[in-house]
C-alpha cells in the first residue's frame, strides 16, 4: 500500500458540506465514489481531509490523503479521477507522500478567504460565490477590531453550539482585510478553526463596520466566551478554504493552487 495526497477544488454551493452523510450529497461521498470507479473497486475509497467544510462553503484548496495498492502516474490520478467527478468538483494535483503524512494532523495552519461584495443591489453573477452587504462599511474600524482576534485565544464566542472540537483555543496567525474594487477580501490564517468560526467572525466584523458596535466590542466579545452574545452567523456563500500549510519535509509543492484559483477575484481592479 502507498499513500497519495490529492489537492481538490469544489463549488460548495451545490453540496451539503464535505463530510459523508447518509443522503450522500457531500463532496466526500462524491470523491470517494469517483475514486472507487477509478481504482476499479466496488466500495468507496476512504479519504481523510485537511479540514471539513460546511454546506455552501467552497474549496479552492482542500487536501486529502488515501492509501491504495494502485500503481499509477500522478497525472493519471488527476485526469482519471476527474473523469468520474461532476463539474463542481475537480482534482487539481496528486503527489505521493510518506506514510507519516496525514492530511489533517500534519497540517500546521489553514487559510480561509471570504469574498464580500459591496453594492446596493445583490450581485446575481456572484450568487453563492460571494457574500453581500448593501450597507456602507467602515473598513478601517473593521481592521482595528480584527486586531483583537490575532494571537492565541479562547474563541468560544465564535464557536457553533454544534462544534465537536475538544477545546475552543485557537491561534489566529493573521486576519487581513483588503479592498479590491467592489469586493472586500478577508483572509484568515490560523492553526485550525472551530465550527462556524469564520462565519461568526464575519458577522461580528460587519456589526462593527456598520456602526452597530464599537471597535472595542470585538475584544469584549472575545473575553466573554459566550456565543449567545455574538453576532448572527454570516452566510457561507463567499467562504473559501484556500490554503493548507504542511512541513516542507513532506514535499507538497503545489499548495499555491488555492491562491491561483481565487486570483481573478482578489487582484486589484
Amino acid at each position: 500500500m502507498s499513500r497519495v495526497a490529492l489537492g481538490l477544488a469544489y463549488d460548495g454551493s451545490v453540496w451539503q458540506g464535505w463530510q459523508t452523510q447518509p443522503h450522500r450529497q457531500t463532496v466526500q461521498d462524491t470523491l470517494e465514489s469517483a475514486l472507487a470507479s477509478f481504482c476499479g473497486v466496488a466500495d468507496p475509497v476512504p479519504t481523510i481531509c485537511a479540514g471539513r467544510t460546511d454546506t455552501g462553503v467552497h474549496g479552492a484548496m482542500q487536501v486529502v490523503h488515501l492509501d491504495t495498492a494502485l500503481d499509477r502516474r500522478m497525472e493519471s490520478w488527476v485526469r482519471g479521477v476527474n473523469a468520474f467527478l461532476p463539474p463542481s468538483v475537480s482534482v487539481q494535483w496528486a503527489q505521493p507522500v510518506s506514510d507519516e503524512f496525514h492530511a489533517r494532523f500534519s497540517a500546521r495552519a489553514r487559510t480561509y478567504v471570504y469574498l464580500l461584495w459591496r453594492g446596493r443591489v445583490r450581485p446575481a453573477l456572484w450568487a453563492g460565490r460571494a457574500g453581500w452587504c448593501f450597507q456602507p462599511l467602515d473598513v478601517d474600524a473593521m481592521r482595528a477590531a480584527a486586531k483583537a482576534l490575532v494571537g492565541e485565544h479562547d474563541f468560544s464566542s465564535f464557536r457553533s453550539s454544534q462544534c465537536q472540537a475538544k477545546h475552543p483555543v485557537r491561534h489566529m496567525h493573521s486576519l487581513d482585510i483588503e479592498e479590491r474594487g467592489p469586493f472586500l477580501v478577508f483572509t484568515l490564517k490560523a492553526n485550525a478553526f472551530l465550527h462556524h468560526m469564520v462565519r461568526n467572525i464575519m458577522g461580528a466584523l460587519l456589526q462593527v463596520g456598520q456602526g452597530r458596535e464599537s471597535v472595542d466590542w470585538m475584544a469584549q466579545l472575545l473575553s466573554w466566551r459566550d456565543r449567545k452574545l455574538g453576532a448572527p452567523t454570516f452566510a457561507p456563500d463567499g467562504l473559501y478554504l484556500s490554503a493548507i500549510d504542511y512541513p516542507e519535509a513532506f514535499g507538497l509543492l503545489e499548495l499555491d493552487g488555492g491562491s491561483s484559483l481565487l486570483s481573478p477575484f482578489t487582484q486589484s481592479y
